[in-house]
């Protein structure tokens, strides 16, 4: 992790006058108030709910801090890096990692899906991912797709699932997440499952051809 001198003692601020710090905060009573509201009335979901609202105050108060360590799996590699309370998943893989195929193509609201990654099986989007809750969290991204030469990557080479690539490795995690967890999927499933991720380019017709025949090579690899 590079040297960032004077950082551990800033508070970084938002929009106004609002700290960071402040609004973590705020936004924890917001969150807890709302589960408190919202619980079954039966006792087993009482506690279930309590327990997801003790540990959603936990993980808010421990990014209220101006920085912590963090131990994460990327790719099968062990990481423990400090981490600001501000950082998102996003920036934590492309600057502290070298990792660069999570993308900004919206700016960090959400909107394109070039961000995505898979978290502990799921794909989640790096942009509006909080760093500080990554703690012993599974990442993987399109280089380690590649890497472990999944079938999805010759696939989308051989469809030419792609234009510029700008995008590609969103729909790749996502592709891959899908595969993961139905190895056996309808073109209706592709689409659904890929229906976050933007194309500037318009290949969208030959994703579904892509992802289905990977499924094939899954399936005739462990046949």
């Amino acid at each position: 992790m590079s040297e960032k001198k004077g950082k551990e003692e800033k508070t970084k601020k938002g929009f106004g006058n609002l700290s960071r710090r402040d609004f973590l905060k705020d936004a924890g009573l917001v969150i807890g108030g709302t589960t408190v509201g919202s619980m079954a009335f039966t006792s087993g979901a009482q506690a279930q709910h309590k327990s997801e609202a003790d540990k959603t105050s936990e993980t808010l108060a421990q990014c209220s801090e101006d920085t912590i360590t963090i131990e994460l799996t990327v790719n099968g590699g062990k990481y423990r890096l400090r981490v600001e309370p501000n950082w998102s998943l996003r920036q934590l893989l492309r600057d502290e990692t070298g990792l660069t195929s999570p993308k900004d193509w919206c700016g960090g609201v959400g909107a394109c899906g070039s961000c995505t990654v898979i978290m502990n099986g799921r794909p989640v989007l790096s942009c509006l991912t909080l760093a500080c809750e990554c703690d012993g969290a599974v990442i993987e991204t399109a280089e380690g797709i590649a890497k472990e030469k999944h079938p999805i990557i010759d696939s989308y080479i051989k469809w030419n699932a792609f234009q510029c690539g700008y995008c590609t490795p969103g729909f790749v995690t996502s592709a891959k997440a899908l595969l993961d967890r139905n190895p056996d999927p309808t073109e209706a499933d592709v689409r659904d499952a890929l229906g976050g991720n933007l194309c500037r380019c318009g290949t969208y017709q030959q994703h579904p051809k892509a992802v289905l025949e990977a499924a094939q090579v899954l399936k005739g690899a462990k046949s």
